[in-house]
């Protein structure tokens, strides 16, 4: 690709980033497209690659990262204006800005691939990947976080898919980028001598070999505990009502109280905020009445409910309640949304303009225990915590006490019912093959599922509709993953490692070649003279 400047690689840039937040959740049907999700990159790649300076490099990759961001999450204008009520130019300036800073990290990522490639197809292939994975790192811990959409979440039902239970979704990120820059150098006399072609081959023949390796070493070990019988509530309260106390508290309180009494299942989940007062604001009786409901017979619950007091401060949790317990199970949400359930310092001026309630939460510890049901352990995660595996990978560090499913409790009612809804899903999905554990989504409008081990949707209840899914699901223990291994002692540190690691050879490598390139003057001037 040739382009040189002006406004074409800009909007080149732009539509490659448009179709990046396509390959995540297709538009209609909000599968994930990895074929499309690497040809994008493949674009970026070639835009960089054909930029005749750093800086340009780096403005291609901002315009294509501030597509992309822009084009996943741009239902975030949904819950701030919408249900915030912040005007709508303010909202979409506010979304817009969001999308601009984090696309900085791509930004920087395009400027060094241009100041430091080396000229060899393998070395920019590595150069690349490296450091697209430290900006999808970046982008997943600093300001606390917000990976929505890493690029590797395209590859859930792909043949990328393998490498999910030994580098994680940010080290499939990596070899999608390794594979786009390697597409991005093909040249016509590469077509013609084939090497090029070969390469690719030997890649797509070791993946494949490392699938059906991979795939039979998995088997289907016989289980150690029959599936448990599951209840999944779905309320669908309309989000501008939720915390209503004349529409749509009242009708929470009502709906899931009757779920929760006349339910038939093992483990009855109601999802994230499913009732939306503190316990001190239920009626009278209301939350004993469900713990003694539950202190008897073959049943569990699992209920999401804001807890605390002005004193104490507030958390978002879930109250699990079972025969033989003296107390209720708790687990506190440890990762928290800016804005919307804490407040970053320097911005409480922006959240006084909004009308979201329950804004500034306290944060539970890393590693919870898990809640112990009829041989399973259940280890909740709320909302978009199941973004962040390497947190949740903290459970797995002893193999024994290990989670053996894991259990998702959202509403995402503030993002409307639509790719939002399908994103979160692939999330979900991705956590599975991770872990080599099912999830199980109790959700206020979608998507509520069943998700096995493989990745696979076993179950799912329709989007904005009010009712239980009545499923199973198979708890999976044993030996865990090597994702699950290495990200519970060291999190992502060894992924910074590699990429930190691709941008120092190729550093040195340029340095090297620039001292030859030099030297090789010198003699020549001196040669010259004599």
């Amino acid at each position: 690709m040739r382009a040189r400047g002006g406004i074409l690689p800009a909007l080149l840039a732009c539509a490659a980033g448009l179709a990046q937040a396509a390959s995540l959740a297709w538009p209609g049907s909000g599968q994930p497209v990895w074929g499309l999700q690497i040809l994008s990159l493949a674009v970026l790649a070639a835009l960089l690659q054909a930029a005749p300076r750093p800086r340009s490099a780096g403005a291609r990759a901002w315009w294509f990262g501030t597509a992309w961001l822009s084009g996943t999450f741009w239902w975030l204008f949904i819950s701030l204006h919408t249900y915030g009520g912040l005007p709508a130019p303010l909202g979409v300036l506010a979304v817009a800005g969001l999308a601009v800073f984090l696309a900085s990290y791509y930004a920087i990522a395009g400027l060094l691939y241009r100041a430091l490639a080396p000229a060899s197809r393998l070395g920019a292939a590595l150069l690349f990947a490296g450091l697209w994975l430290l900006a999808e790192l970046a982008r997943n811990t600093l300001w606390t976080g917000f990976p929505w959409g890493a690029g590797g979440y395209a590859h859930v039902d792909g043949p990328l898919a393998v490498l999910a239970p030994l580098v994680g979704v940010y080290g499939i990120g990596f070899v999608a980028a390794f594979l786009a820059m390697l597409l991005a150098r093909l040249h016509l006399a590469d077509a013609r001598s084939g090497r090029a072609w070969l390469l690719l081959a030997v890649l797509a023949l070791g993946l494949g070999g490392l699938y059906g390796w991979h795939d039979r070493s998995r088997g289907d070990s016989a289980p150690a505990h029959a599936p448990l019988t599951l209840a999944l509530l779905q309320g669908n309260i309309p989000q501008d009502e939720k915390f209503q106390p004349g529409s749509g508290v009242p009708t929470a309180l009502h709906w899931y109280g009757e779920q929760l009494a006349h339910a038939d299942a093992s483990l009855v989940v109601a999802p994230e905020t499913a009732l939306p007062l503190l316990p001190q604001q239920l009626p009278p009786g209301y939350l004993e009445a469900i713990a003694r409901r539950y202190s008897h017979g073959e049943q569990a619950a699992l209920i999401g409910i804001p807890l605390g007091d002005l004193k104490t401060g507030y958390t978002n949790s879930v109250l699990g309640f079972a025969p033989g317990r003296s107390a209720p199970y708790r687990y506190d949400k440890h990762h928290l949304v800016p804005f919307g359930e804490f407040i970053p310092p320097l911005f409480r001026w922006f959240t006084e303009l909004l009308d979201i309630p329950l804004g500034d939460f306290g944060r539970g510890p890393l590693g919870q225990a898990s809640f112990v049901w009829h041989g399973e352990r259940i280890a909740p995660n709320i909302c978009y915590e199941d973004l962040f595996g390497d947190e949740i990978a903290a459970q797995f560090r002893v193999p024994e006490t290990a989670p053996t499913v894991l259990l998702n409790l959202s509403n995402i009612g503030w993002f409307g019912t639509g790719l939002a809804i399908d994103q979160h899903l692939t999330i979900s999905r991705m956590r599975t093959l991770e872990f080599d554990r099912p999830m199980v989504r109790a959700t206020n409008t979608g998507a509520t599922a069943v998700i096995d081990h493989r990745g696979v949707v076993t179950h799912r209840l329709a989007r904005a509709t009010r009712g239980a899914l009545y499923a199973s699901v198979q708890g999976q223990g044993g030996a865990i993953t090597p994702f699950a291994w290495w990200a519970a002692r060291w999190r992502l540190q060894p992924l910074w490692i590699l990429g930190a690691i691709c941008v120092l050879v190729a550093f040195f490598v340029r340095g090297n070649r620039a001292r030859r390139s030099r030297k090789a003057s010198l003699q020549s001037g001196l040669d010259v003279s004599i």
